[in-house]
């Protein structure tokens, strides 16, 4: 399942509403920005698992470009967001190196769709989430992190660079915004359920 139903009366007028709550992927690379973006949009206190590099994960993590980073998530980064009334996504991030994608089979179970970002100095480091949700069939969009000082790319130019299936979206933002960040999840959302209609219309065909 990738969402849950929950059913209440309103105190006021006796109405029953229906909240719709999604799950949703937040991957990438290294030190792309996953855990800055879950923090952003959460409007909830977000849970964290990072700690400090350590000499031996520096030996291990290629650090090549996030110099600055003393950080990194062990587990996964949680938060929450409402789009609208009724609609709040829940937000896993993931984390980025290889030796903790054991965890990633456990966080994609139920999931609506990924939000895969990209630094366009190291966009090589998203190839692995990419080919992750292509072959699960797990919709995405690539959200192309806008770093301070790196040369900008456009859509087009990042989703034949990836080489990405035809129709995948690919938007820039900045994972330090709000609002970036909610408007990535959007179109997410949004094309994630075009996805998931076209198979079961598929299914029923």
């Amino acid at each position: 399942m990738a969402y849950e139903r929950s059913e209440s009366t309103g105190a006021g007028d006796g109405a029953d509403t229906s909240a719709l709550a999604l799950k949703i992927l937040v991957a990438g690379g290294f030190g792309v920005g996953k855990t800055t973006l879950v923090g952003a949009v959460s409007e909830i206190r977000p849970l964290r698992t990072e700690e400090q590099l350590s000499r031996a994960g520096e030996l291990v993590d290629d650090t090549g470009g996030v110099d600055q980073k003393t950080t990194t998530t062990v587990a996964m980064d949680f938060g929450r967001i409402t789009i609208r009334s009724g609609l709040s996504l829940y937000l896993f991030g993931t984390p980025g190196q290889d030796r903790f994608w054991f965890l990633w089979d456990e966080l994609s179970q139920g999931a609506l769709g990924a939000v895969v970002l990209a630094d366009t100095r190291r966009l090589e480091d998203c190839f692995p989430a990419v080919d992750y949700f292509e072959h699960r069939k797990i919709p995405f969009v690539v959200a192309v992190n806008c770093f301070t000082g790196a040369r900008t790319y456009g859509a087009h130019d990042v989703s034949r660079a990836l080489d990405l299936d035809r129709g995948t979206p690919v938007v820039l933002c900045d994972a330090r915004d709000r609002d970036s960040g909610k408007e990535v999840l959007i179109r997410l959302v949004e094309y994630a359920g075009r996805m998931h209609t076209a198979r079961l219309l598929d299914s029923v065909g």
